[in-house]
């Protein structure tokens, strides 16, 4: 008589499509970032064209974003995104405090964080490049250990 999957197992098998979910997510909030900096939209003022470094800036952003949302090139994109919230969390926010609740840091540290974690991570499920077989699948989930007999 087999036993009902643990919870661990359940979760477990789960992470490729939660981890794709959390990419989607992070790749919106990403690119509509780069979106309202380059164009000017939700309610934001857009970056002079050439402004450095705010304008480049919001073309990775729009850009990297848009690539980690659709799971293509991800690792590569994600890592480029981790870089530059790091740059400008410590151009930008560093010098007001030494903690992001002080110096108004804390999106570019959560930002940088999120994308690092997709860089080891991958993109997960629900990705183009998953549909395509261009980038190799993620961390499968574990199996659940078999009884053996005595």
């Amino acid at each position: 008589m087999s036993s009902p999957p643990r919870l661990n197992d359940w979760l477990t098998s789960r992470q490729p499509l939660v981890l794709g979910l959390f990419r989607i997510v992070l790749g919106l909030l990403f690119a509509s970032e780069g979106a309202a900096t380059v164009f000017g939209i939700l309610d934001r003022k857009a970056s002079p064209v050439g402004d450095w470094p705010f304008w480049y800036a919001g073309v990775i952003e729009l850009a990297c974003g848009i690539l980690v949302l659709l799971g293509v090139a991800t690792r590569g994109a994600a890592f480029l995104s981790s870089g530059i919230m790091a740059f400008a969390y410590f151009t930008e926010h560093q010098k007001d405090g030494l903690f992001p609740l002080q110096n108004g840091g804390l999106a570019p540290v959560l930002f940088c964080w999120g994308f690092l974690l997709l860089v080891f991570a991958g993109p997960g499920a629900l990705s183009l490049a998953g549909l395509t077989n261009r980038e190799a699948p993620t961390h499968r989930a574990a199996e659940p250990p078999r009884a053996t007999a005595p």
